[in-house]
């Protein structure tokens, strides 16, 4: 069975994600916020770069009663699994995700294991491979296999842009903030090398929703 995967972010009306210090992106309104909780709440496992759990230093857990609730009733855990990606294993065992009531996954390389063998993670994937990147050809089934069935990626750009590179996402909720943040150095949603008009990843939009000054957009790939 494939692996549903779904892009969560929100981004300035400019396109940004982060300014250009990659400073956590705390723009978005309470609304938002509960958008994401809902979203993630319909999900297996978020999946997230390093760079982003260095800007935030956590992660967003349920909390929402009628959230968890439902996640019951369906025989889900109370929480998704929160996977990190990090080919380097630069993270901090100090970071207050560390200390949040959720499952933690690591999803890294040999070299990032050797750094992070002592973190406090339930599980580390490793890379079959002496690769120096994550190799999502091994990576997608295996998470498969450990009964993943639906994935939210979270960010940053270069984790969204290597599974954009591997034909990898399916849908993508994207909600824009109204604000400009500028800076050619400021992160965008999806970053890396970039792709021709040729190999563009299509989508349709199959829902749009306008609130306050913020707009929630619901995009699927195209067949």
């Amino acid at each position: 069975m494939k692996l549903q995967t779904t892009v969560i972010l929100a981004m300035t009306i400019d396109g940004k994600i982060a300014d250009r210090e990659g400073r956590a992106a705390r723009f978005a309104s309470n609304t938002d916020k509960s958008h994401l909780e809902r979203l993630i709440a319909s999900m297996d496992g978020v999946l997230f770069g390093a760079s982003t759990l260095r800007a935030y230093g956590t992660s967003l857990p349920i909390t929402n009663r009628q959230l968890l609730e439902k996640r019951v009733r369906l025989n889900l855990p109370p929480q998704p699994v929160h996977i990190v990606c990090s080919a380097s294993g630069d993270i901090d065992p100090k970071a207050r995700f560390f200390r949040q009531p959720l499952p933690r996954w690591l999803l890294t390389t040999h070299r990032g294991e050797a750094l992070c063998r002592n973190h406090p993670f339930d599980k580390i994937l490793v890379n079959p491979t002496p690769k120096e990147e994550i190799d999502w050809d091994w990576a997608f089934p295996q998470l498969t296999k450990l009964g993943l069935k639906k994935l939210g990626v979270l960010g940053g750009g270069k984790l969204v842009a290597s599974l954009v590179a591997r034909d990898l996402i399916d849908e993508l909720y994207l909600t824009i903030c109204p604000l400009i943040l500028g800076g050619e150095k400021a992160p965008t949603p999806v970053e890396g090398w970039g792709l021709s008009v040729a190999e563009a990843l299509k989508l349709e939009l199959v829902g749009v929703n306008a609130v306050g000054s913020e707009v929630f957009l619901h995009y699927r790939r195209s067949l």
